[in-house]
């Protein structure tokens, strides 16, 4: 007996879909794809961004290219090509002279930099921490003042600072610049902000429910969760303190002290008399910018990381 209905189809008499992948319709609507921006679009914001990188690698350009040049080239010749260069006799010029000076305020500025980041870090974690996930009297407080401090300047409080290390006798020495420099009102604010919405509060109760104690879970769990606002206080402070002149001038008053920006300095102004120092502080400055930009290569990943760890939640 016949029914009406082919082979292939359901007995209910509603067509069967086609098993094969159907193709889009419209080019890059797929799965984890949206539709491309306009032509005009794209182009002008490749033209901003040419732009925007044109303009800050422009003085690393010239930076690299004089400091294969001799003082008196620098002022003498095209300052965006080459003449002459020798950049290895150059740099180990600067190396040696005065008894590798600046290899020893290379180093400081490594020590001042790597430990006061590393210090300031791990105590704007656990202040950060402490102030998003544990409700006592005057938390609000505490942050009102950590937010104050965030707007008062640093120049603001080196003059006081020397005052107060003057009278402790710690006024030129290492202690001087690596004191002030662990504490980070910035850091503060930024991982109290970051652990309030990174750290879930039901995470750590299973973890108390398991017998962690406070200190275990935040080394374990919080320190973890934490990391990509870790590592932007490191890099910010870092940065900050690689980069700091002036609480240095004020604290010391020993060469052997010096970090490099202000090493670089009293070169620049021996230059007058001393005509190479020219050359020595341009390739000085180019070797002082390599560790910010090793620094931001390997740690740029973390960011990466933190970003979009939360698209990959159900």
């Amino acid at each position: 007996m016949t029914t009406g209905l082919t082979e292939d189809a359901p007995a209910d008499g509603t067509p069967e879909a086609d098993p094969r992948p159907q193709k889009n319709r419209r080019r890059g609507t797929g799965r984890g794809a949206g539709p491309r921006p306009p032509l005009r679009y794209r182009i002008i914001t490749v033209s901003l961004l040419a732009v925007a990188a044109l303009y800050f690698l422009t003085p690393v350009y010239w930076l690299a290219v004089s400091a294969t040049k001799s003082s008196s080239d620098l002022f003498g010749t095209f300052g965006f090509w080459f003449h002459d260069p020798r950049p290895l006799d150059r740099l180990r010029q600067v190396l040696t002279h005065d008894d590798g000076i600046y290899v020893r305020w290379f180093l400081n500025s490594l020590l001042y930099a790597g430990v006061g980041a590393l210090v300031a870090t791990l105590l704007s974690a656990a202040a950060g921490y402490a102030l998003a996930v544990y409700r006592f009297p005057g938390r609000e407080a505490v942050f009102n003042v950590v937010l104050a401090g965030v707007l008062i300047p640093g120049t603001a409080l080196a003059l006081p600072l020397y005052l107060l290390f003057s009278e402790l006798g710690l006024a030129n020495t290492y202690a001087a610049v690596l004191i002030p420099s662990v504490v980070s009102p910035f850091g503060v604010y930024l991982c109290r902000i970051y652990a309030a919405a990174a750290v879930p509060g039901s995470l750590l109760e299973a973890a108390r429910i398991d017998g962690a104690g406070e200190t275990r879970i935040f080394t374990t769990l919080g320190l973890r969760l934490m990391t990509p606002a870790l590592v932007t206080v490191f890099l910010f402070q870092f940065v900050h303190i690689w980069n700091n002149f002036f609480l240095p001038l004020v604290m010391l008053s020993d060469s052997d002290l010096y970090p490099v920006q202000l090493g670089l300095t009293s070169w620049q102004g021996y230059a007058d008399r001393q005509p190479e120092l020219y050359q020595y502080t341009v390739g000085g400055a180019l070797l002082s910018v390599l560790p910010l930009m090793v620094l931001m290569g390997v740690l740029q990943r973390y960011w990466r990381t933190g970003l979009t760890e939360g698209s990959v939640k159900a």
